[in-house]
């Protein structure tokens, strides 16, 4: 086994999802010339969430690496770091100093993959859509500054923008703005099912079983006209129910390319050479986890409890005993290589002190033992999460001042549920939909935040955020940014805990491994390439 490990400058939400366990009916990888990918994310429709793959309502890593391989945005994130590059459009820019009216001129003679032409008018449609559905996810959040879209003609759209928002390219780049064919995707309602049209760089095929995806087949697109060269023809992508039943296809053969989750134990043994056959390529990671509160239920309504929670967890016992140098601990919800970053978790209780937090809560007038509750998911994030619960309970517990326990629950049922208010404490992890701290605190702390939290800060919602937006530079912004996550310290409605490095292990015929993932963590399959076995 190699190891590889791609340094990217660092720059700068999103919530992960659920493919479970198929394959190749001959257990092989080799299917024509196409590239397998493993993953051990789910794709299920329910009756909470019978449209996954719609972009007005899909809003996790999973159903978004789907979405960016087979629907174009104007914009596109760059495979490395940077500003958003056009993508559907042939150029994108503020037409004022404020920050407030963006015009884009959509590339000349693009098609939808069926050969539909692509107009200003379907991005009109495609962006008033979301923002009419206005789905429980919590996604057409990213486009909430938008006011009114205007078309001039076939290729010319302008959007005019209800305050200066300076990161507005970016959330072009997300597929929320996927551009759809209106004859697709009805105006006033999600599209239900597994069937995914567009004109990226890919057309998508699911074979489903039951309520789930089982492969997803990738084609390359040849009406596809955009910023990304397409290295392979097709690629295939097989679900898996466990890390170790894909690390076992990947030592077999059956698989190219292993991608989330892998578990803590997998990495280590890759890197240690388990497999001759395989690379291990790590990366700058923006992943993030955090304990949420419902700031409404009874037990955690008073921020003493809450704040006596973030004076006992020790971060980096978690880190040290389950991730390793897989993560580091995370004192804000602003990744530590992102511009705005402050460390206020740390700034304000320092190293955890169960005298402190005995002391928050005496002068609160709370009982103790407070009797909570942590939820988890246990197929969402991996494995290692009921092993980081249970050091959280231990903590939490020794202390004398809390009497926790925890449960876990599968996604499909964890997120409604979450959404619903029915958790007072439970665990949740975030890919940022582009790479700027922004992404890490409007999608939490704004209206129709993606957690559905009750927590409302006047000062944030009203002044901070469309403070830090209009600032283009955004060093410039760090003032208003730091001020927002010195609050969320002081109030704690979230808990940040660790932040995350990325993975990806692949046979070694297979090129471009090294810019698989982009700096927010997804996939970008074109980039992949078969080449020779060394």
């Amino acid at each position: 086994m190699n190891r590889k490990t791609l340094v990217l400058p660092a720059v700068a939400g999103l919530l992960t999802p659920v493919l479970a366990a198929c394959g190749g009916a001959d257990g092989s990888s080799k299917s024509g010339d196409a590239i397998v990918v493993g993953t051990t994310d789910r794709f299920a429709a329910t009756s909470d969430d019978p449209a996954p793959l719609d972009p007005a309502s899909a809003y996790d890593v999973g159903t978004w690496n789907i979405l960016r391989q087979t629907q174009q945005t104007l914009m596109a994130q760059p495979k490395g770091d940077g500003n958003p590059v056009p993508e559907a459009a042939e150029n994108c820019r503020f037409t004022d100093s404020g920050s407030e009216r963006y015009a884009c001129t959509l590339r000349d003679g693009l098609t939808f993959a069926d050969g539909d032409k692509v107009t200003a008018a379907d991005v009109k449609y495609s962006i008033e859509r979301v923002l009419r559905i206005n789905a429980d996810s919590g996604v057409s959040g990213l486009l909430n500054t938008i006011d009114t879209v205007e078309t001039q003609g076939e290729r010319d759209v302008v959007f005019h923008l209800k305050t200066a928002d300076a990161t507005f390219p970016f959330k072009l780049s997300t597929p929320v703005a996927g551009i759809v064919d209106p004859k697709d995707y009805p105006k006033d309602k999600l599209r239900d099912g597994f069937g995914v049209t567009g004109s990226g760089p890919y057309t998508f095929k699911a074979d489903v079983q039951g309520d789930e995806i089982t492969t997803a087949t990738f084609t390359k697109n040849p009406s596809y006209k955009g910023s990304v060269p397409v290295n392979n023809d097709k690629v295939v992508m097989r679900s898996y129910a466990s890390a170790d039943a894909m690390g076992t296809a990947i030592d077999k053969g059956d698989i190219d390319v292993m991608t989330r989750n892998m578990s803590p134990t997998q990495i280590q043994n890759l890197d240690a050479g388990s497999d001759k056959n395989a690379d291990l390529v790590d990366m700058p990671g923006m992943e993030i986890r955090y304990l949420a509160f419902n700031t409404n239920a009874p037990v955690v309504s008073g921020k003493a409890v809450r704040q006596a929670i973030a004076q006992i967890i020790d971060r980096g016992e978690i880190v040290s005993k389950v991730y390793g140098s897989q993560a580091e601990p995370l004192y804000s919800l602003v990744p530590a290589t992102l511009t705005g970053h402050s460390n206020s978790f740390f700034n304000k209780y320092g190293t955890p002190s169960v005298a402190k937090a005995r002391t928050l809560l005496a002068k609160a007038g709370i009982d103790t033992p407070v009797k909570l509750t942590l939820h988890y998911t246990t197929d969402h994030y991996g494995s290692a999460t009921k092993q980081e619960f249970e050091i959280l309970r231990k903590q939490l517990n020794s202390s004398g001042l809390f009497r926790v326990t925890i449960q876990g629950h599968p996604w499909d049922t964890f997120r409604p549920a979450e959404l619903k208010g029915e958790y007072d404490v439970y665990g949740m992890g975030w890919f940022p939909d582009f790479p700027d701290a922004d992404n890490f605190l409007a999608p939490f702390l704004d209206k129709d935040n993606v957690l559905k939290s009750p927590y409302t800060n006047a000062a944030i919602q009203r002044s901070l955020i469309p403070q830090s937006r209009r600032e283009a530079d955004r060093l410039n912004a760090a003032k208003s940014l730091t001020e927002i996550q010195d609050t969320v310290a002081e109030d704690v409605p979230v808990l940040p805990l660790w932040q995350g490095k990325q993975y990806v292990a692949a046979r070694d015929d297979i090129t471009g491994v090294s810019y698989a993932l982009n700096s927010t963590s997804m996939l970008q399959l074109w980039e992949l390439g078969r080449g020779v076995s060394g």
